[in-house]
Order: C-alpha cells, then sequence, then structure tokens
C-alpha cells in the first residue's frame, strides 16, 4: 500500500506541466498551440520569453527530482525499497508524459527525466547532462541532444551501481523519452528539425 500511495503522490506531482503554468503566468500563448505543440522548455523558447522557458525547464526538472527525493529520504522508513524508489521514478516521468490536470496532454519528459536522475544520484544526472549539452552544442539539436543522452543514462547508471530495479526503470524511461521523440527522429532524418533558439511560425 505505502508503494503505490508513493506512486500515485509522484504521478500527481509529474503531471504539474509547467510550460502551461509558466507560459499563462508570463501572459504567453499556450505552448500546446505553436511550434512542436509540445509542452515543454524548448517549445516555450520558441515564444522568444527566456525567462518562461527557463522557469520551465527548473519546474519540470524539480518535479523529477522532488518525487525521488522523497521517495528516497522518507520511503524507506514506511517500508518503501528499491523496486518502490524505481517505481515512483517511472510514476513522476509517467506524469509529465501523460498529465492528469491537463487532459493527458504532456511533453516528451527530457527535464522531467533529468529530475530524475539527479533524485537517484547528482552524478547519474550530471554525467547525462553532460552528455546532452555536449551534443546540443556541437549540433544545437535538443531533440538530438535528448536522443543521445537518453541511450547514456542506463550505461551510466550500470557503471556506477551495477543491474537492479533502478536500472529498469531507467531503460523504461529512456525507451518511453524515445518514443515520444518519434515525430522528431523523423524530422532529423529529413533535415526538417528545429535548432535550438528557433523562433515559433
Amino acid at each position: 500500500m505505502t508503494t503505490i500511495l508513493f506512486a500515485i503522490a509522484a504521478y500527481l506531482i509529474g503531471s504539474i506541466s509547467f510550460a502551461v503554468v509558466a507560459s499563462k503566468l508570463f501572459g504567453l500563448a499556450d505552448p500546446r498551440t505553436y511550434g512542436s505543440k509540445n509542452p515543454g522548455a524548448t517549445n516555450v523558447l520558441r515564444s522568444g520569453n527566456k525567462k518562461a522557458a527557463i522557469a520551465t525547464l527548473i519546474g519540470d526538472c524539480a518535479k523529477g527530482w522532488l518525487a525521488v527525493w522523497l521517495a528516497v529520504r522518507f520511503g524507506p522508513q514506511y517500508g518503501l525499497e528499491e523496486g518502490g524508489i524505481a517505481l515512483v521514478a517511472i510514476a513522476v516521468f509517467l506524469g509529465h508524459l501523460w498529465p492528469v490536470f491537463f487532459r493527458f496532454v504532456g511533453g516528451k519528459g527530457v527535464a522531467t527525466a533529468l529530475g530524475v536522475l539527479l533524485g537517484i544520484n547528482p552524478w547519474l544526472g550530471l554525467a547525462t547532462l553532460a552528455t546532452w549539452l555536449i551534443v546540443a552544442y556541437a549540433f544545437r539539436y535538443s531533440s538530438l541532444a535528448a536522443l543521445v543522452a537518453s541511450v547514456f543514462a542506463p550505461f551510466y547508471y550500470a557503471l556506477l551501481f551495477g543491474v537492479d530495479a533502478i536500472l529498469l526503470a531507467i531503460v523504461a524511461m529512456s525507451a518511453l523519452l524515445i518514443y515520444r521523440h518519434g515525430k522528431n527522429i523523423g524530422n532529423l532524418l529529413a533535415g526538417k528539425e528545429s535548432r535550438i533558439g528557433s523562433k515559433k511560425k
């Protein structure tokens, strides 16, 4: 029962779409109506408002970190074990992808996944973030950077901690992230993908 309660709480935390919230606070259009129509920091940046994009990035990352941190910090005293923490990690990520508060229309999960990884272990999160930054700087494609980072994240975890339930959760999260980038993969192959910083049309 404790595991289920932690997972539900994580899903609800993940369901807070900071792209939509930040856009409303900054008086911007709903990010689900322009650009890639993805409620995430990269699409909010296309509005031209960097502050709103940064707020979205921080918020989406923070909710992933918070859900996992709460599970790691307080879960064990209520009987939450490794498998439960893995379930919490997936639950907050699923909340972002399919948020109950926004008619199940969510983002692709890059920032939230980073927050989850930071919550699991700071070095794991930083290594994955460094991978994203290197690819993004070199090629100027947020989606490509996310795809490469998502592939490397499970390997980083395995190198640091070996194979366990949390690794399986990270693999599942990476697979979902790649799935959510299906259209971006097609655009990248066709040379039509928008670069970082491009404005909405």
